[in-house]
């Protein structure tokens, strides 16, 4: 067995000869079931994931016999609604050990990618697609649903969340195709599989191609790169040499590396690292952290623009780079062939096209609604977006940029210029005062005097996938473990950009009649995949079933600055919003009081409505006591200066309504993007993009951007027609946090009202109802305008006290697990 520290970089040499999956710890609940990280290996993992698969299966299948073909005839007389209920709770709990095991995969292959994990993840797509449009389309499991929602004396004694799983399960059963004819059930799970598999080589392209990407820098392009800058533009310097390094052991002949930014702009590294690159080995790259600081903060111009066309191009007919086969990483084809097969899919299962599929299990009602939403949004942003330009262009006019001329490589750094100069405020100053730690203290007390939970750190008892990533649970009020969570907050080469949370294992209880066992059942460990009913037990009901318990446990992940030497990962306020939203997120997952997991925590809620408590959550980063709470100097631990949090608070709508259009310009892009019919080729992608900037961008785009070839949450995420979802959970969280404004913003009763409606209900209850049972009324959109600086109430003199990053938006990229949601925003 590896070290804690070293597990995961070696598990492609780990034997698969024990399961080893739960690590047990006495300071740890048993309930958490937390992961044994130090003996899992790939092959292990496939393993897992084919039992459990193989296991699920022979439920369908005894089932199947069991019930027979002609469901409809002869199924009444073979099962009673609880005997159906007993057949949906076993199968239910077979499918937890599949989702550990698959969930597992799919986290490691974002945080610890490599050639192993992600042969596994490749592998095991197709069976996963398989499996999943098999259980979609059975029969007799859907009859089971139908047989216990179609007694209605039996369905009234159930609990309201396993009322509204049935009931959601009944739903997914219509749109997995069920009730097509055989013959099209067939074309649809091989859209199905094809969709998986193009769906994780799109994701695996643009992974592949940010890394792919290392400029070394000459003393030229350091002007204006302040020291933290500069020490992670070293450490990818040495990064690089260590990988040239490795490669030329590996490959004596052919021990060069390529960097470049495009097929015209190449820098080539013909000799070893070591004598190529001369201390401190100054090297760009396009992980998140180190392309912000350049295209903030370099003074040469020209270095911003290789950057951002780099980053833009990436995956694209303009991205030279390969796989290590020799593939090209281009996206294009991938592209148009995910909206040509979701188009088809969508036609199979009766809807005009995608967008009407998809928003089928939203909030919204149509698509109308939603475009009549963002269009109105982009007609109040507009005023305040052309201000915002007006003073870019004055602004470049005294760095010899003529406004005619004004890119996009230039905003971000003439946007750090003019908050210096009219705000006195820079983010190099600021981050000395966020130090994760105090970050994170002042994080956990906040949410204490909200909602009444501690979190404690318990990393040194269990085994991490990386020596960065610490562990923690979460107690409630009285003492008991609620939950449990992960931090993996720093950028690293083998792990995907953008920050996420991953709901790997929901909150699930099951007693016998879900609320009646007695006090002396036994709480089996795990589900062990034999465990359950008899299936040809025509006798056996739901009182057959054992009692288990799971907590809930999730992964919250970030592409932060890490540490430098002996100073601790010093934070932008940017990253310290991501942070709050990203922990919004886990409090959803962690915080429900639901026991079905199919509706606990993220589960079961509208796609449209999850973005709520993340973007809640991050107005406490922007409250005068919560940045008391969470800044303090690194090196004195003095408070943040008042001069420099008035300048904070003064410029927290700066630029928020150039972001909103930049937004709304994705959602609208995505939405009619799946509205198309037929769905467009490559070319018409681009095309539809551009008519969409058109209508409400007020800046140009190079020609060259290829944003689109890197836009994971619509092409290898959940938000496929569902990019709209940011804005629309925006004025639901702005109007929610309005009753705090009204009522005190730490006011532990409004706090508790929050978790009550919201937190703790998931998807038991749909969001709609949630949000008016807090709000005691319809969502407003008032709220939001005035938090974004929009409209008479909330203008300011843009001359005198200029207006920051609309904080719901960010520069980081999804690439979730299908298991989970995708719950951070992408900027192209």
């Amino acid at each position: 067995m590896t070290t804690k520290n070293t597990a995961m970089q070696q598990m492609a040499a780990q034997p698969a000869t024990q399961d080893n999956r739960v690590t047990t710890h006495p300071d740890i609940a048993a309930n958490l079931h937390i992961v044994d990280f130090d003996a899992l290996s790939p092959s292990l993992l496939q393993q897992q994931v084919e039992q459990a698969i193989a296991t699920a299966s022979q439920c369908l299948d005894h089932l199947q016999q069991r019930l027979g073909d002609n469901v409809e005839n002869e199924a009444d007389a073979a099962l009673s609604a609880a005997q159906a209920l007993a057949q949906i709770v076993h199968f239910e709990r077979l499918n937890l050990n599949l989702d550990r095991y698959w969930g597992l995969v799919s986290h490691l292959n974002s945080v610890m990618s490599n050639d192993a994990i992600r042969d596994c993840h490749r592998r095991l797509l197709p069976l996963l697609s398989a499996f999943s449009t098999r259980v979609g389309q059975h029969q007799p499991l859907y009859h089971c649903y139908q047989m216990v929602k179609n007694d209605r004396e039996f369905f009234a004694t159930l609990s309201p969340a396993r009322q509204r799983a049935i009931e959601l399960a009944l739903k997914e059963f219509q749109l997995s195709g069920v009730a097509l004819p055989s013959n099209e059930q067939a074309v649809y799970a091989s859209i199905q599989n094809e969709l998986s598999t193009l769906s994780a080589k799109f994701s695996d392209n643009v992974l592949d191609a940010t890394q792919a990407f290392s400029l070394p820098l000459s003393d030229d392009d350091l002007a204006g790169l302040p020291a933290s800058s500069l020490a992670m533009l070293a450490a990818a310097g040495e990064q690089l040499k260590t990988k040239q390094q490795e490669q030329a052991l590996a490959n004596p002949v052919a021990s060069s590396a390529t960097s470049s930014t495009d097929n015209e702009t190449k820098t080539q590294l013909d000799a070893p690292a070591s004598e190529t690159l001369a201390a401190p080995n100054y090297v760009a790259t396009l992980d998140m952290p180190v392309y912000l600081a350049i295209i903030t903060h370099a003074d040469k111009r020209q270095l911003r623009e290789t950057l951002y066309k780099a980053y833009v191009t990436r995956a694209s007919e303009f991205d030279s780079h390969l796989t290590k086969d020799g593939e090209s990483l281009d996206n294009s084809e991938i592209m148009a062939k995910i909206l040509a097969l979701r188009a088809q899919k969508a036609q199979l299962l009766g809807f005009n096209n995608y967008t009407q599929l998809s928003l089928s299990k939203k909030m919204a009602d149509n698509a109308i609604q939603v475009e009549d939403f963002l269009l109105a949004l982009a007609k109040e942003a507009t005023p305040t977006a052309q201000q915002d330009l007006a003073q870019l262009q004055a602004q470049a006019a005294q760095y010899g940029i003529a406004t005619d001329d004004l890119q996009p490589w230039d905003f971000a750094y003439l946007s750090e210029k003019i908050k210096q100069d009219r705000f006195k405020l820079s983010q190099e100053e600021i981050r000395p005062y966020f130090p994760l730690p105090t970050v994170l203290d002042g994080l956990f007390t906040i949410v204490n005097k909200l909602f009444g939970i501690c979190v404690k750190e318990a990393t040194q008892s269990v085994a991490t996938w990386h020596k960065d990533v610490r562990f923690y649970q979460l107690f409630d009020a009285d003492g008991q473990v609620i939950g449990g969570f992960y931090f993996d907050l720093y950028a690293r080469a083998t792990k995907r950009g953008g920050a996420w949370m991953s709901g790997f294992q929901p909150r699930y209880r099951f007693e016998p009649f879900e609320s009646s066992a007695s006090q002396d059942q036994t709480i089996t460990h795990y589900p062990a995949t034999s465990s359950g009913i008899d299936i040809n037990d025509e006798a056996a009901d739901i009182e057959t079933l054992t009692a288990y318990q799971q907590l809930p446990l999730c992964f919250m992940v970030g592409s932060f600055t890490p540490p430098n030497g002996d100073k601790p990962s010093l934070l932008t306020h940017t990253e310290v919003t991501t942070l709050f939203h990203e922990f919004g997120h886990g409090l959803h997952h962690l915080l429900t009081t639901v026991d079905i997991s199919d509706v606990a925590g993220v589960n079961g809620v509208e796609w449209d409505a999850v973005e709520l408590p993340s973007q809640f959550l991050e107005n406490w980063a922007w409250d005068v006591e919560g940045i008391r709470l969470i800044s303090a100097h690194v090196d004195t631990g003095e408070p943040l200066p008042k001069a420099m949090l008035d300048a904070m608070l003064a410029a927290k709508n700066f630029q928020s309504g150039m972001q909103t259009l930049r937004q709304i310009e994705f959602s609208l892009f995505d939405l009619r993007l799946h509205a198309k019919s037929p769905a467009p080729d490559y070319c018409g992608i681009l095309a539809l993009l551009d008519t969409v900037r058109s209508e409400v961008s007020i800046t140009k785009t190079p020609d060259y951007n290829r944003f689109a070839n890197g836009f994971s949450h619509i092409f290898a995420g959940g938000y496929a027609a569902g990019y709209y979802s940011y804005k629309w959970a925006e004025l639901l969280s702005a109007d929610a946090f309005s009753r705090f404004e009204e009522e005190g913003v730490f006011n532990p009763q409004t706090g508790q009202a929050f978790r009550k409606h919201i937190l703790s209900v998931g998807g038991s209850i749909p969001a709609k109802t949630n949000f008016e049972g807090f709000r005691g009324r319809a969502a407003s959109i008032d709220a939001l305008l005035r938090h974004s600086g929009f409209g008479t109430d909330a203008k300011v003199d843009k001359d005198s006290t200029d207006t920051s990053m609309d904080t719901s938006t960010n520069t980081s990229m999804d690439t979730r697990s299908t298991n989970a949601k995708p719950t951070d925003a992408e900027e192209g």
